[in-house]
């Protein structure tokens, strides 16, 4: 007998399985413009720091601002629940590794504080940097109007997995398309990875949209769920709904490749397959700014019943500013990412983030193996 087919697979590709082909022509790095804007907000760089505390404080964030980025700082992380989130984050960053997904657990039981999520957006903004911050749906209506009163500048609604239709027991659930219009402020919204779940969050209105599900380096949401997209395909999906939702409504809604970005190597094909900026979250731990103190955990990490991530030792590298435009120490694309950016943008003949997209992408599992045999070698000797 004939058997049925009930479901059928597609190859889908990350970073490691693709490599971008030189252009026609070549431009000067330098002639490259890679600024980015959400709604009416302009940044000299593509590039956000990922709302997770061992990433983002109210330090790094006025000194991301300065450099031209974006940093989102986690209104429901630690700075929000301490006073002084710096003696958390010591005893996070001392934990023996056996001990601290418990730890984690409790640190992140005590209550948010409404008083300090006023206190940090203000010691943002007084410096006079853009200030974005980020709440999850659940404490969106009763966070996100103490934020904007605050000064906020952005506001990023994040989970593990976004869509925008959700079936619960409440009433009435966060419906996007209020919040934007209750808000003077841009709404950025994440994550998803397909095509339908990123066209329809952005007919709600959102002003941008965040990619990547489990990516990341300290997420453990594809081993515990078995669930996400790898990420070149994803950005991919995401980025062809972009441009049909624009050729319908003209509308530009930008999106931004969040998580799983190792090097310089991997924003560069971020780019190519389509997106309009990059959210990096480990890269950014492994500078001296960053208050985790070379260590890295994600937001769903302290979860009562199901932590979706661990905390991982990345260690310090460098300044933030030497990651960002180097001069590099290191030979391995975790600095200079600036420089990295132009310089491919030169050699593929993109002018600007747009014509970027337009790069040619090709299957390449061999790109980084072929000819690196002693590469290879030396990596392995320090392991």
């Amino acid at each position: 007998m004939e058997r049925s087919q009930h479901k059928t697979l597609r190859q889908a590709y990350g970073f490691d399985d693709v490599a971008l082909v030189p252009g026609d022509i070549t431009i000067n790095p330098d002639q490259t413009d890679i600024s980015f804007a959400v709604d009416k907000l302009n940044l000299s760089i593509p590039i956000l720091a990922s709302a997770m505390d061992g990433v983002v404080d109210v330090r790094f964030a006025i000194a991301m601002g300065k450099l031209g980025g974006l940093a989102v700082l986690n209104l429901e992380g630690v700075q929000a629940r301490y006073d002084d989130p710096s003696i958390v984050l010591d005893k996070i960053a001392n934990a023996p590794q056996q001990e601290v997904t418990a730890l984690l657990q409790k640190i992140y039981s005590e209550p948010i504080k409404e008083n300090l999520v006023g206190d940090r957006i203000r010691a943002i903004k007084k410096t006079g940097a853009v200030c974005a911050v980020s709440l999850t749906p659940a404490n969106t209506k009763r966070l996100s109007p103490l934020a904007v009163e605050a000064g906020i500048d952005v506001l990023v609604v994040q989970s593990t997995v976004t869509t925008a239709r959700h079936v619960s027991k409440s009433y009435k659930g966060l419906i996007f398309s209020e919040l934007v219009k209750q808000l003077p402020v841009p709404v950025i919204v994440g994550n998803c990875v397909s095509y339908s779940a990123c066209r329809k969050l952005m007919e709600t209105g959102i002003h941008g949209l965040l990619v990547g599900v489990g990516p990341g380096a300290a997420c453990t949401t594809r081993e515990v769920l078995g669930v996400g997209v790898p990420q070149a395909t994803a950005i991919m999906d995401c980025a062809a709904a972009r441009d049909d939702y624009f050729k319908v409504s003209g509308r530009r809604v930008p999106i931004i490749a969040d998580g799983g970005m190792r090097n310089g190597g991997d924003i560069c094909k971020a780019f190519a397959c389509g997106a309009d900026a990059v959210m990096l979250g480990s890269i950014f731990a492994q500078t001296k700014e960053a208050p985790g103190k070379g260590n890295h955990w994600g937001m769903a990490t302290p979860h009562e019943a199901l932590p979706r991530g661990t905390r991982v030792k990345v260690g310090m590298k460098g300044t933030l500013e030497q990651t960002l435009f180097g001069p590099s120490s290191v030979t391995d694309g975790t600095q200079n990412l600036i420089g990295a950016l132009r310089t491919a943008m030169g050699v593929c003949g993109a002018r600007n983030i747009k014509e970027m997209h337009q790069t040619e992408v090709i299957i390449a599992p061999s790109i980084k193996t072929e000819g690196k045999f002693f590469q290879m070698m030396q990596g392995l000797a320090k392991c």
